[in-house]
């Protein structure tokens, strides 16, 4: 399987245009998103096609009678503490696929047997106008989300009573990567009727975990977008900047050129020993250390489109020449990348994979004098999780770290060191989105107990992993989707030495 796909993709300086704000065309008989005329055009028939997909599902169910009716929660706007302020509204993920909505507030309702859609949405005080906008009536907004009906939220038990449904499938159940459930929708008077809060929530997460062709062209989209972001960053940065710049970088170049206004996670700026801080950036790390000439960098980010994900690593000297110690490093995680790449198609046990990437790891530290002894052996006693703690990689779709990773029923999650962060043991499927992501990090407070303990001491090589203890660390992520013979890569960005090399010298990226 060649690691290129279908389309060429070269860097290019950013252009002076300026993206309009969010465009919908709603003379058409299928009405239509975008960010302006540089940004992806999307169809709502997406969400007709995902709510389609889900009821196929259940009514394959027995225990779903003819009459039920699917009930979905919108998200909330969200307050700063006490305050009137909050962050930029992003809708809550089951519903931006099962409806696309862009507004808070909002309900949803789905009949299985017809498929017919129903939006309930909050009657506006006149001050609204003054403040936020004009009020649109429900007919534009039936028409703009392409729904059979919209009600406002006061009259959902009226409508429910209407509809006499036999059952109302309520979604609430546990994200097996966070540990966090979906809020259950609900509405005064919901206890006159049948609720189930089990079936439903299985079925949607399954649907969510293969994606269609009008999701994948979105996620193809955002992960170009935030290719060339970080491509930008390659030709902009320089010692004596600081993290935060490079955040503030990537995030320009993906909201100004691609419409991007929010990152899928906060960015990762990692420089110097910070490149071993696995989740750097957060608020007590605020991407704010000063890059020095030698640092090896790592830069995790990815913008979102539509809700839609991307999440790509890219690692590099912040001077633009690896030194020796960094080429080997480097050469170690890119070929357990590469590795796993080759490796994934349908069938192929996930596990299997982070296990693959592990065993290149030892073997090529072995090959650099860091460690000695048995590879085998080695992976008995977890030596691997020393260097690469983490999981491989995850499911990526509307979440970054998508939902779907351990289904009831499927593989249980690991217990042992670095595999028990695995987002997923699941076997692969086409049209499964996942992140490579191997990595190597000389964490030094794992590495000096490490040293000293006798279960380890056959296998490291203290003189020579001391000189490494402030190298800090490398990650290459990749997005892939899992296709009939193997997988597509979603990101292009240079992934040699050389090509790195070259690029921040200022020549040119290609990739077929």
């Amino acid at each position: 399987m060649t690691r290129g796909s279908t389309w060429q993709f070269e860097w290019y300086a950013p252009t002076n245009m300026l993206v309009p704000p969010i465009q919908y065309k709603l003379n058409k008989e299928t009405p239509e998103f975008s960010r302006g005329p540089a940004s992806l055009t999307i169809s709502v028939e997406l969400h007709a096609e995902n709510r389609k997909r889900l009821c196929s599902k259940l009514k394959k169910i027995k225990e779903v009678p003819a009459g039920a009716i699917i009930f979905l929660k919108g998200g909330e706007e969200e307050l700063r503490n006490d305050t009137d302020v909050g962050p930029v509204f992003r809708q809550e993920s089951y519903f931006h696929w099962a409806f696309g909505v862009e507004e808070s507030g909002f309900f949803g309702a789905i009949a299985v047997d017809s498929g017919n859609a129903v939006l309930f949405c909050p009657e506006l005080p006149k001050e609204y106008a003054v403040w936020l906008g004009k009020i649109l009536p429900r007919e534009h907004l039936q028409q703009r989300y392409a729904v059979d009906d919209v009600c406002f939220i006061n009259k959902i038990a009226d409508w429910f009573a209407g509809q006499k449904p036999s059952v109302i499938l309520t979604l609430k159940g546990k994200n097996t990567d966070s540990g966090n459930y979906a809020e259950e929708a609900t509405f005064t008077g919901i206890e006159k009727f049948t609720v189930n809060n089990s079936l439903l929530f299985p079925e949607i997460v399954e649907c969510r975990v293969f994606k269609t062709a009008k999701e994948l062209e979105i996620l193809r989209y955002v992960c170009r977008i935030s290719s060339e972001a970080h491509i930008e960053v390659m030709r902009k940065i320089k010692p004596g900047m600081k993290e935060f710049q490079i955040e503030s970088m990537f995030q320009h170049y993906c909201y100004y050129n691609g419409g991007c206004r929010h990152t899928s996670y906060t960015c990762i700026c990692a420089s110097g020993a910070n490149a071993a801080i696995l989740h750097y950036g957060h608020a007590g790390e605020p991407n704010s250390r000063t890059m020095e000439a030698g640092d090896i960098c790592n830069f995790d980010m990815g913008g979102e489109y539509y809700c839609y994900a991307s999440d790509i690593t890219c690692a590099y000297p912040v001077n633009g020449k690896f030194t020796d110690q960094q080429k080997k490093i480097y050469n170690t995680v890119l070929k357990a990348n590469q590795a796993v790449f080759n490796a994934v198609k349908p069938g192929v046990l996930w596990t299997d994979m982070h296990l693959l990437a592990e065993k290149v790891i030892l073997e090529e530290l072995t090959s650099h004098g860091l460690l000695k002894g048995d590879i085998s052996e080695m992976q008995k006693v977890n030596v691997g999780a020393l260097f690469f703690p983490h999981g491989l990689g995850h499911l990526m779709g509307i979440d970054v770290h998508d939902v779907g990773g351990y289904p009831e029923g499927g593989n249980e999650r690991s217990t042992l060191p670095g595999l028990k962060y695995l987002r997923t043991a699941r076997v692969l499927e086409a049209d499964m989105v996942l992140t490579i992501e191997p990595g190597c990090y000389f964490i030094e407070s794992i590495l000096e107990e490490a040293m000293s303990d006798e279960k380890y001491k056959g296998f490291l090589c203290p003189d020579v992993i001391r000189q490494y203890l402030k190298f800090g660390g490398i990650r290459i992520e990749d997005d892939v989707v899992i296709t009939k013979n193997g997988a597509e890569l979603l990101n292009h960005v240079p992934r040699t030495v050389e090509e790195i090399e070259s690029v921040m010298a200022g020549g040119k990226f290609t990739k077929i």
